[in-house]
């Protein structure tokens, strides 16, 4: 990136992207810490985990029942002498008598000599003996010892964003501690005098700031941690002071508003002194864009207009962040259109959309602006450049919000 402001020509979508994301693919190298395994939920493991105990640890029944020889029961109804109770949680029992049974609580050791449980509802109790009323065969209702995993087996592995799932079964094994990448932290920063808080009476002129809240939950639900979110006047000053503030604090940066042609484009006026590079995307919503590495740091410069911003994030920070994150590719599919729609020509359109059982249907129009109809959509409709028109029942492209 030159030292000098460079505007560059409209470049296509995938092209953009493959610069933010190389930009961003340094921050899979970044460091790792050792955290408790409650704490770990969310956050994207280092290294390979081994099991360090068979699981199963022991013998151990998966019913409420009682601990028989299945040969015994082979005939039924019989009733068999009761030797005793064995609760979870006790260290075993003495071996099962010849001939009788042991009643046996879900978990609890399986006496020694049982092969089977039989359920508690397919019995009943008289004077000291239990009634088995159904047999079973050998092995049944018995948790084997590793059956479950193997002591040495693989467990997790490294690259894994972990889930309760995962939580539970190192849990299970008895890892107390495992090491985990730290999250990306990002900062977010806004821009225009226009701008103002929720809660704060508008002045004439006056809109609520939603880009800043908006970012930073979309980067909370890609499990990045956001460090700061903050808000800028049309002052180069004031954005050049809080810029070097993120690139302090944060790995990466995202900016929005001041990107454009205007007059008070305040992120294109400080960071392009920097080497920043701004132009236009060959996109609808979202054609203003930047990109800066600024002390090191990305910093992701997004269209002012709501839904620009949000659609910015969705198609150039989203995917990348969710590797790093560990995290599922966002589900893209191929379905029906509704409706027909017409698009403008030379511009990739991204539309709103929501999914109904005969396909997709648009929700509210094209604007940028329209934050609240974008609140009802659930997929992106994305339709090519070189397209400007498509007839209801045509096939197309989406992706999940």
């Amino acid at each position: 990136m030159s030292a000098r402001a460079t505007d560059v020509a409209a470049v296509g979508v995938e092209e953009h992207r493959d610069r933010i994301e190389q930009v961003l693919r340094p921050l899979a190298m970044r460091s790792s810490e050792t955290v408790p395994v409650p704490s770990a939920s969310g956050r994207l493991l280092t290294e390979d985990v081994y099991s360090p105990v068979d699981l199963p640890v022991f013998r151990n029944s998966s019913m409420d029942g009682y601990a028989v020889r299945a040969a015994t029961v082979r005939y039924t109804p019989t009733s068999l002498p009761l030797a005793g109770v064995v609760a979870a949680g006790e260290a075993g029992s003495a071996p099962l008598p010849a001939g009788g049974a042991w009643k046996v609580m879900t978990g609890a050791p399986i006496p020694p000599g049982a092969d089977c449980v039989i359920p508690v509802e397919d019995t009943r109790v008289e004077n000291g003996h239990v009634v088995i009323e159904r047999g079973r065969a050998a092995g049944d209702f018995i948790r084997e010892p590793g059956t479950d995993v193997r002591a040495g087996d693989l467990l997790v592995s490294a690259g894994t964003g972990l889930t309760p799932r995962h939580i539970a079964a190192l849990a299970a094994v008895g890892v107390a501690r495992v090491d985990v990448f730290v999250p990306v932290r990002a900062a977010v920063i806004t821009t225009g005098d226009e701008l103002v808080p929720a809660g704060t009476p508008l002045r004439p002129g006056q809109i609520y700031n939603s880009n800043g809240i908006a970012l930073a939950a979309a980067l909370a639900a890609d499990r990045v941690e956001v460090v700061a979110v903050e808000h800028s006047t049309d002052d180069p000053a004031v954005f050049a002071r809080l810029i070097s503030s993120a690139t302090r604090s944060a790995d990466v940066v995202f900016t929005s508003g001041g990107v454009s042609k205007g007059d008070f484009e305040v992120v294109k006026e400080v960071l392009s002194e920097r080497g920043g590079r701004f132009g236009s995307v060959a996109m609808q919503p979202g054609g203003p864009q930047g990109l800066s590495v600024i002390d090191g740091v990305p910093v992701l410069s997004f269209p002012g207009n709501p839904v620009s911003t949000l659609v910015s994030y969705e198609v150039f920070a989203r995917p990348m962040l969710r590797r790093l994150a560990g995290l599922p590719a966002v589900r893209a599919f191929e379905t029906t259109l509704v409706e027909p729609v017409r698009s403008p020509a030379g511009r990739r359109q991204f539309l709103r959309g929501r999914m109904t059982e005969a396909g997709v249907v648009t929700v509210s129009g094209p604007g940028s602006h329209l934050i609240v109809g974008m609140a009802q959509a659930e997929v992106l409709i994305d339709i090519a450049a070189e397209v400007t028109e498509l007839p209801e029942g045509a096939p197309v492209r989406v992706r999940e919000l």
